[in-house]
């Protein structure tokens, strides 16, 4: 029997997938047991608990001077900058990625513009945002726009070129103008490649709004992360860092769950 041919079962499967997760937690539960017996007042790696305890009372608790609960606050401004941001992302590159994939001269004109463009660290451009669209809300988007849009573009226009050549002759041959075989032959086919460019686009995409709320925010789970660390608030950073994860995790899910039900042919291959 080959390990290649061992598929484990659901309760198995589902025993491994907990395994890494569970070590991890073990591992942090007992480096903090050995630093907080070493010293109580030890902030780096606090218990278990007490994180747990944080984390209930952020979600309960109102702030004092606003009377708002600041950890749904930051939720919502976060969530609102990259859902912004993705939607805008994920449209222009449709565009471009058809326009790239279909057309010869656009193909000749932005290929390799935008294969230039995607290898500039979009952490560089953050203080030339900062300085162009100012310290509000726009930047933010931008920033997030341009770290995830040449990728999109790329990936997409490339799935474009991947459609069979011999749809789009026939599509020729029945007088499709160039318009309708975009619309009807290599939209429906780019749709769940896009989905999985926009899931594979939101790690980067938290990164870059991290980055940015942590420069200039007033508000966002960036910018509370970062508020909070001169204070060395460990049991904070790390339920705001668990959060963030939680959240991506179920933004993932949720658009896999609807390239399956949108797009069923289509899941063999992704």
């Amino acid at each position: 029997m080959r390990l290649i041919n061992i598929k484990p079962g659901r309760l198995l499967g589902v025993a491994l997938m907990l395994l890494p997760f569970v070590a991890i937690f073990v591992a942090y539960a007992v480096g903090s047991d050995i630093r907080l017996t070493a010293n109580p007042a030890d902030k780096l790696l606090p218990a278990p608990q007490k994180v747990w305890g944080t984390a209930i009372r952020l979600m309960t608790e109102a702030d004092r001077r606003s009377g708002d609960i600041l950890f749904w606050q930051d939720t919502w401004a976060s969530l609102q900058r990259l859902a912004l941001g993705i939607g805008i992302s994920a449209l222009v590159g449709l565009v471009f990625g058809l326009a790239i994939g279909l057309l010869p001269m656009a193909r000749s004109l932005l290929e390799q513009f935008v294969a230039v463009i995607s290898m500039i660290p979009p952490l560089a451009l953050l203080p030339i945002l900062f300085i162009v669209f100012g310290l509000g809300e726009l930047s933010k988007v931008v920033l997030i726009v341009v770290g995830t849009l040449p990728f999109l573009i790329r990936d997409l226009s490339q799935r474009v070129l991947e459609v069979p050549q011999e749809l789009i002759v026939k599509a020729q041959t029945l007088g499709a103008s160039s318009w309708v075989i975009a619309m009807r032959v290599a939209l429906p086919q780019l749709m769940p490649r896009l989905i999985q460019a926009v899931r594979l686009s939101l790690g980067p995409a938290w990164l870059f709004l991290i980055a940015a709320e942590a420069i200039a925010a007033d508000a966002g789970l960036g910018y509370r992360i970062f508020l909070v660390r001169r204070y060395l608030a460990m049991d904070v950073i790390l339920t705001y860092v668990i959060w963030i994860t939680i959240l991506a995790f179920i933004m993932d899910r949720l658009l896999r769950h609807l390239s399956r039900r949108a797009f069923p042919w289509a899941e063999d291959g992704m």
